[in-house]
């Protein structure tokens, strides 16, 4: 068979091994010629492909590959290696990668050796998408424009140094059309005490300054426009060692600033399928800085997220190490119900997985039902896999998969290379013939007819509501003590209601008042069919006259332009827009925590009646606090029904038997008189989703922007550090680096530095939003002369270990049982004083005394982030026991060289009634293993048995080396 080039012989791919041309790898023709390959799922024979094709003696051996066809017997025993095709990184996650490995150059550099060995080995994409903040949306400048981040100068104390004077008012003209039209009156508002008027707002290039209550509309390309010009001017620095590591760095590509999401550009730029490259054709796999990377499995490549430090070490030639997986076969049956929307089928998914209890394994969909789902379904399925906590959901290619690579910039010669070679690996399949089923650990059924639409909330992705059930489980919400779904507010005070003034008009808000409706198109909502259901809701919410409060912050953040595209193809943007969602820039913003403050008198009304108000939006991630400070509710929904619940203007609505709004002639309006049939959404997806929108994806990344192609950069093998620089600076991971590994040392007589309970997220340890005024993070920055509307935010600041080492537990839903309220705050033992815990991590290091954090269930769960185990170590922690680790973060504190401890089963801090106030001593032996039992002594006489979560021999190599970082280091040395 021949493949362009390529030629397959007895049914594979003629081989060699470069490293050692003599080898012609003879297990080819075991991978097509056994009949146990037959019966391997295919996201195995991915994992063995790559085996055998890196098969070279060292990192990968022929014991390896054996191991992996004999995956019945190996799951979950035996440890292989995985060297997946490319890595992906998204901005805030992958600038301290890119830092470490500019670090890493000047190490190499100080040891006589030449810098530039210092390379990615594996193909990188680093795509510029998590700096998005929305300074403008809707007919008016929501914020006050904010270079810096941080608080609009409404808020600063002082005049801004950029902010002119405000201009005259244009008399009694009205603004903002039927969301947000005012009166004169509302603007005559006296002078703040800084002697700026409360309407001042800084001005850039040619925008009028004007009462953010009385703007003109401002279209839609504006709006968008000068969000992205923000977004540039505030992270120029970034952007320009971004660009310094695009040049000085080979097989790195970097995706400049407004091209879309990382989930999209992955998906519909840079995946190949089948990747061909020096001589080789082999399946495309990915790992990404980006715990959603799972969405590519939609797609048939095998992908998932790991951290930061995991993805350094791939970068630099390292296979991942992993036990081999078990694998749940998903047999999808039945038929969708035609009101069902893609969201409601993957949360019912989610929930079916979840509760089977699949942590760490694969996940690979078989059965009639799967044939029914869209290549964008199972993207969208396929995504919302860290949320079950399995690896990877894999849908292998079928036909379904190939008609949507005709849409899109595929030729015709790759489809059928692409075809030709799946087919001959056998990892293309057929779900209508049970003849090719391959042979799982465990099979879950899974029946698609019994999906009806849901939400998710008030505060966890897990906890569905039925949207039917929805207006009694909000009332339980307020009845239930606080907790996971419960706040606890009396009965007296949950008729609360609270008048307040907006443009002029009196609103009320109560228990259940929705205040930030965000649709989003990224991840589990990137679905054309989801969005376009949406915009064709809108139209007909528009016609029927039904209209959105104009206090609720709506916004709509499409993850790539291509949503524009065909939201606009369509006909429904102008709908949407009219709504109030209007698009606000393409980028991460309401699911990063990235929402512009609510207006001030909404804040006000909030606070007077302690209410718990709601947001509404279509992303993926929803904790408390997370969308903004006083919004307390946070559910997860489709994107028709953030409309559907910004239109009704509550959560507490019943939509079968409570209209969403009435007309202005009187008509009650109900749900279903507006939700588009599923006949209409897959005709107008057909007449839009063309390849054409694939193009002009393309052309925009070919073409880039003016101001990132106008950027300079040194032009230089070491990066030229700015010492004043508060966004880059060079780690101190290799600092006193040496050529030998230092022998192992026990932890002795170490305090505990946090004491913490269960489900202690990665954004309590190292938040990615808004830098707190009061914060560690703050004083520093502020040391550097910086006012709080430069600060931007922890994620945009990853670069810089000062400020990440500072906003290390900086959130303030922090949990520390040393002080008993929430709070980035601790106890500094020997003192007995309340701190900061940079403040008491500070004393402990010059004190010597080495610290540990105890911690309950689930530790570390959430957003792959590897700050959540770099800020620890740089804080001093050794080791951090706990009842159970979130596997990713388990592998990020090994990977920095902090020990995870787990207690025994049955074990916990309290039933072995630890106070965290004694010492601790951890003793090591001079050989470690993988799970190794080990001993923990207190000051107070105590001792007891954890296990050292090692889970391979590379494990532990890389804590016997202080990290991944410097094990790989060493490697450039030797």
């Amino acid at each position: 068979m021949i493949l362009g080039n390529y030629t397959l012989e007895h049914g594979g791919l003629k081989f060699f091994n470069p490293q050692n041309p003599h080898f012609i790898a003879p297990l080819w023709y075991i991978v097509f010629c056994l009949p146990c390959v037959d019966k391997l799922p295919l996201s195995i024979r991915v994992l063995l492909e790559a085996a055998v094709r890196n098969c070279d003696g060292f990192y990968t051996k022929e014991g390896d590959v054996q191991s992996i066809l004999d995956w019945q017997q190996q799951q979950n025993k035996a440890e292989v290696p995985f060297s997946p095709a490319r890595v992906l990184l998204q901005d805030f996650t992958g600038i301290p990668a890119m830092v470490d490995l500019a670090a890493m150059r000047d190490a190499v550099a100080k040891h006589g050796l030449d810098p530039s060995l210092v390379n990615p080995k594996c193909p990188t994409d680093l795509i510029v998408d998590h700096s998005l903040q929305i300074d403008y949306s809707k007919c008016a400048i929501q914020n006050a424009p904010n270079p810096g981040g941080g608080d609009g100068p409404n808020q600063s104390h002082g005049p801004s140094r950029s902010t002119p004077s405000r201009p005259p008012s244009r008399g009694g003209s009205q603004c903002g059309g039927q969301r947000g039209s005012c009166s004169k009156a509302a603007c005559n508002d006296p002078p703040s005490s800084s002697g700026q008027s409360p309407a001042s707002v800084q001005q850039i290039e040619n925008t009028p300054l004007l009462c953010p209550f009385h703007l003109k509309p401002v279209s839609e390309t504006e709006t968008s426009a000068k969000n992205q010009e923000m977004e540039l001017i505030r992270n120029k620095e970034r952007l320009q060692f971004f660009k310094w590591c695009s040049k000085a760095f080979k097989n790195v590509n970097v995706v400049p600033p407004d091209i879309g999401a990382v989930h999209q550009v992955n998906l519909e730029y840079l995946s190949r399928v089948v990747q061909i490259s020096n001589g080789f054709i082999y399946p495309d796999s990915v790992v990404g800085t980006d715990s959603h990377t799972t969405m590519i499995n939609g797609l048939g490549i095998l992908g998932w997220g790991v951290g930061g430090i995991e993805s350094e070490a791939v970068m630099l030639g390292q296979p991942l190490s992993l036990t081999l997986p078990q694998v749940v076969g998903c047999k999808l049956l039945g038929t969708i119900n035609p009101l069902t929307t893609s969201i409601d089928i993957v949360l019912g998914i989610t929930k079916h997985l979840r509760q089977a209890g699949i942590a760490g394994r694969f996940v690979e969909f078989f059965g009639p039902g799967v044939s029914q789902l869209s290549a964008p379904d199972r993207t969208t399925i396929a995504n919302m896999c860290p949320e079950y906590n399995a690896t990877v959901s894999f849908f292998p290619v079928d036909q379904v998969t190939l008609k949507h690579f005709k849409k899109t910039n595929f030729t015709q010669e790759k489809l059928e290379v692409l075809e030709s070679y799946l087919k001959a690996v056998k990892l293309f399949r057929s779900y209508e013939d049970p003849s090719e089923d391959p042979e799982y650990s465990e099979v879950i059924e899974i029946n698609l007819s019994s999906m009806v639409p849901y939400v998710s909330g008030p505060k966890r992705a897990q906890d569905r509501v039925a949207v039917s059930n929805m207006k009694e489980d909000f009332q339980s919400c307020l009845d239930e003590k606080v907790g996971f779904k419960g706040f606890n507010i009396s009965k007296e005070k949950q008729e609360t209601r609270v008048p307040f003034l907006h443009c002029g008009q009196k609103y009320e808000l109560a228990h259940g008042s929705v205040v930030i409706a965000a649709v989003i198109s990224c991840t589990n909502n990137c679905n054309p069919s989801v969005m376009l259901t949406a915009g064709l809701m809108a139209k007909k919410a528009v016609e029927a006259g039904l209209v959105v409060k104009p206090y609720i912050r709506t916004s709509l953040a499409p993850g790539s332009g291509m949503v524009t595209h065909y939201l606009s193809t369509s006909g429904v943007l102008p709908f949407l827009s009219q709504l109030g969602f209007e698009v606000i820039g393409y980028g991460c913003a309401t699911c990063v925590g990235n929402t512009a403050p609510l207006k001030e008198t909404v804040v006000d009304a909030i606070k007077q009646g302690d209410l718990v108000t709601c947001g509404v939006l279509s992303g993926n991630r929803h904790f408390e606090g997370r969308l903004c400070d006083c919004v307390r509710a946070n559910y997860l929904a489709s994107p028709p029904l953030v409309l559907a619940y910004a239109i009704a203007g509550t959560v507490g609505i019943d939509f079968e038997k409570e209209p969403l709004g009435v007309t202005p002639e009187g008509k009650e309006v109900y749900l279903c008189d507006i939700w588009p049939s599923r006949e209409e959404v897959q005709q107008t997806e057909e007449d839009t989703i063309i390849s054409s929108i694939f193009k002009d994806l393309r052309g925009r990344m070919e073409k880039g922007n003016t101001f990132w192609n106008n950027i300079e950069c040194p032009d230089s093998v070491l990066f030229p550090w700015d010492h004043k620089s508060t966004y880059i600076r060079s780690p101190c991971f290799f600092s006193k680096l040496s050529k030998e590994v230092p022998p192992p040392q026990s932890i002795e007589n170490a305090h505990a530095l946090l004491f913490l309970g269960d489900k202690v997220t990665t954004d309590h340890i190292s938040p990615a939003g808004s830098i707190a005024r009061a914060s560690a993070a703050a004083k520093y920055l502020q040391s550097k002369r910086l006012a709080p509307r430069e600060f931007n935010s922890y994620g945009a600041r990853r670069g810089n270990d000062a400020v990440m080492t500072r906003g290390t537990f900086a959130s303030i839903k922090l949990q520390n049982r040393f002080i008993g309220k929430s709070g980035p705050k601790t106890l500094h033992i020997p003192s007995g004083q309340t701190l900061d815990v940079f403040e008491a991590a500070e004393r402990y290091q010059r004190d010597g005394i080495p610290l540990i954090i105890l911690a309950g269930k689930d530790y570390g769960s959430g957003n792959s982030r590897d700050w959540v185990a770099k800020g620890p170590y740089l804080l001093g922690v050794r080791a951090v026991i706990a009842e159970s680790f979130e596997k990713l973060h388990k592998n990020q504190l090994v990977g920095m060289g902090i020990m995870p401890l787990e207690f025994l089963p049955g074990q916990n801090a309290d039933s072995l009634e630890l106070s965290g106030k004694e010492k601790f001593t951890i003793t090591l032996p001079d050989t470690l293993s993988p799970r190794k039992q080990l001993t923990v002594t207190t000051s107070q006489g105590k001792s007891f048995i954890v296990t050292a979560l090692f889970d391979t021999e590379m494990d532990v190599t890389f804590f016997q080396h202080g990290g991944l970082l410097r094990f790989v280091a060493r490697t450039f040395l030797k």
